[in-house]
């Protein structure tokens, strides 16, 4: 350790700018695998949160309540709305209740009860029995802005009765239920939320651990040179990776720390990121003590061990390093990997989310093994094909050291990847279609439908919607009950079914007018409201608008690291070849044909394995495309490919006063 210490103190300003870089590089590393680890923690958490709701039958146990769940509608939000009936006095509440709700009281999350003080009673709170509206906590909300309902029932009240057989239609409900508590389960669409987030995760930390990996190599050549010279000193090869790894882990522990800091500033911020409706609590977000002290462990681990890895020629061969022979190439068989595990993938990612999630982790490390072979070839092609000396030195350059160039491009081709997978299954909300939001449906026994019927047309005429009532139902023509008799209405429904739909029609479906419609329909039909096909539409417009948001954080973090990697690698880069670069100035090499051949270098490679791997993820995506490629992802996608280059060049660019900084005195230093 001390002699690590005096060694890096020992290589002055820039040992202490290659350090600088390493921790800078780890420190994104982390705030970016924080940031992944909480997003699947917060989903898990929306999912426990929301779990009441979702009632489980008592089983072999006496029920203590009733509970039933159905969604309502106010403009174009979604309502949650609870009602539960106790059995027994004593009843252990639900999350974020005081109490279990006597009949007729009602409890309100602070975001509905907030509109329902802003909207007219017959726009909303009219739905809801009238009395005092007490506040449901945040341990029985997703998120804050979130829209929830707990109306307290009567045991014998006919919403709480268990329905008659249902209109075979998804109505998006769940039946009066005998439950033996309120611990619930996670719903179908939570579940979904998981999944997704799991597949956003890999997409995210794969290339993350690459980028972490490769921050153990930054100024890996100037650390060869020494722990070489040391190796001919004497030193054994045990000292020699205890020194490195210790460098390493101590940098990228101060590194993790920083990103930490990072992550902790950034919460706030990334709370605000809508999804399922609505932000984040921030306590969300945290991953907990032990997920952080995992990430604070494992990120050092991980850079301390990719530090000894590279290790193997200074071990082996120290005086071909001291001498700077070019190392033995890679073989082809890193590219015959990559194509047999792109080839599989859309066969195997079909089998499920387990072995798909599995299968898009192995093309992003295949890809990662590929790529030094691959640009290694392009150096060969460029050296080969090379009219100037900018170009020559390029392909040179790739030859020589085909892993360092790849670390430069290594973030964009991740990123192409994920553009890939992610960009042509960008959705919009156009793929729902256009629904009608004027026809309201209601679900009502087919005995009382005439009936019902009639005192539809009442409320609605006295709440000043204009309107026609009609009922349909399996295999029948719509007809208007208001024609039949109360007893030929009830023939019609001794069917199959012993349901039929009343349906709305209003004249005018501006969302004011459709919630007055909603308001007046409330309660006619126990334990059912209104709905219109639009309205049927919500919850999957909200799940793909989801999708898109999930797609724009998964890129956008992507990009953070590309960028980031190819800034701190371009400048890891100068530093490592300092020499090289002070030799040919001083042998006469113009400083524009230094910064064109560097260019170049990152360019070629960039677009041969940029193209590829966004072919690669396309490739990967297809189990799960399934004709859901839209127009808007084909424009993310180009955006992406497009933002990735100019990324990339803009890195090279800001590097640009540290190669000329590099070369103002091109004199050999002694080191």
């Amino acid at each position: 350790m001390r002699l690590s210490w005096r060694l890096l103190r020992g290589g002055g300003a820039r040992g202490l700018v290659g350090a600088g870089l390493t921790l800078a590089a780890v420190a994104v590393s982390t705030a970016l695998l924080l940031f992944a680890v909480g997003m699947n923690v917060a989903f898990e958490a929306r999912a426990d949160r929301e779990a009441w709701r979702n009632p489980v039958a008592a089983q072999g146990t006496a029920a203590v309540a009733v509970q039933s769940a159905r969604p309502e509608y106010v403009g174009e939000r979604i309502i949650s709305l609870v009602e539960i009936a106790a059995l027994r006095p004593g009843v252990a509440p639900p999350p974020g209740l005081a109490r279990v709700p006597a009949p007729g009281e009602v409890w309100m999350s602070p975001a509905l009860a907030a509109l329902a003080r802003e909207l007219p009673r017959d726009e909303l709170s009219g739905r809801f029995p009238a009395g005092p509206v007490r506040i449901i906590g945040d341990a029985g909300l997703v998120h804050r802005d979130e829209l929830v309902a707990v109306v307290g029932r009567a045991a014998d009240d006919p919403a709480m009765v268990p329905p008659a057989p249902s209109l075979d239609r998804p109505l998006n409900m769940i039946p009066p239920t005998p439950v033996a508590g309120f611990a619930g389960e996670h719903g179908e669409l939570a579940s979904g939320y998981r999944i997704l987030a799991l597949i956003a995760t890999v997409l995210v930390v794969v290339p993350l651990l690459v980028f972490g990996g490769a921050a153990a190599r930054l100024t890996v050549a100037r650390r060869d040179q020494r722990l070489a010279a040391l190796r001919l000193v004497g030193a054994t090869p045990g000292q020699v990776v205890a020194m490195t790894v210790a460098e390493a882990v101590v940098v990228a522990g101060a590194g993790a720390l920083a990103g930490l800091v990072v992550y902790a500033a950034a919460v706030p911020l990334l709370a605000h990121i809508p999804i399922g409706g609505g932000g984040w609590f921030a306590g969300d977000l945290w991953p907990g003590v032990l997920l952080v002290a995992g990430v604070l462990l494992a990120v050092p681990l991980l850079v301390g061990l990719s530090a000894a890895a590279g290790l193997r020629q200074v071990v082996v061969s120290p005086l071909g390093v001291a001498r700077r022979q070019t190392p033995p190439g890679m073989r082809a068989i890193r590219l015959v990997v990559t194509l047999a595990v792109l080839a599989a993938a859309p066969v195997v990612g079909g089998i499920g989310y387990g072995a798909f999630v599995i299968m898009l982790g192995l093309g992003f490390l295949s890809i990662n093994l590929a790529g030094p072979w691959v640009v290694g070839l392009i150096g060969r092609i460029t050296t080969a094909t090379a009219r100037g000396p900018a170009r020559l030195l390029a392909g040179r350059r790739l030859v020589d050291d085909p892993r360092a160039a790849w670390r430069t491009v290594s973030g964009v081709a991740l990123t192409g990847f994920v553009a890939g997978f992610l960009g042509l299954l960008s959705p919009s909300g156009g793929l729902m279609g256009v629904r009608p939001a004027g026809e309201l449906r209601l679900e009502v026994p087919a005995r009382e439908v005439a009936a019902v019927a009639k005192a539809a047309d009442a409320r609605l005429a006295t709440a000043g919607v204009p309107a026609t009532v009609v009922v349909s139902g399996p295999g029948k023509d719509q007809v208007d009950p208001r024609e039949k008799s109360p007893a030929k209405a009830s023939e019609k429904g001794t069917g199959k079914a012993a349901a039929r739909l009343l349906t709305a029609k209003l004249e005018r479906d501006d969302p004011a007018t459709v919630d007055r419609a909603r308001t007046a329909l409330a309660g006619l039909s126990p334990g059912h409201s209104a709905t219109s096909p639009a309205d049927d539409g919500r919850e999957g417009g909200m799940l793909l608008n989801d999708v898109r948001t999930g797609t724009i954080v998964v890129l956008t973090v992507s990009f953070l690291v590309a960028v980031a990697s190819a800034g701190i690698t371009a400048a890891s880069s100068i530093l490592d070849r300092r020499q090289t670069y002070a030799l040919l100035r001083l042998a006469g090499t113009p400083l524009s044909v230094l910064d064109r051949a560097r260019r170049a270098e990152t360019l070629i490679p960039l677009t041969v394995m940029g193209g590829g791997s966004v072919l690669a993820g396309v490739v990967c995506g297809l189990p799960i495309m399934a004709g859901a490629v839209s127009v808007t992802g084909a424009v993310v996608l180009v955006g992406c490919v497009v933002l990735g280059f100019a990324g990339v060049i803009g890195a090279g660019a800001l590097t640009r006063p540290l190669l000329r900084s590099v070369t103002a005195n091109p004199a050999p230093r002694p080191d």
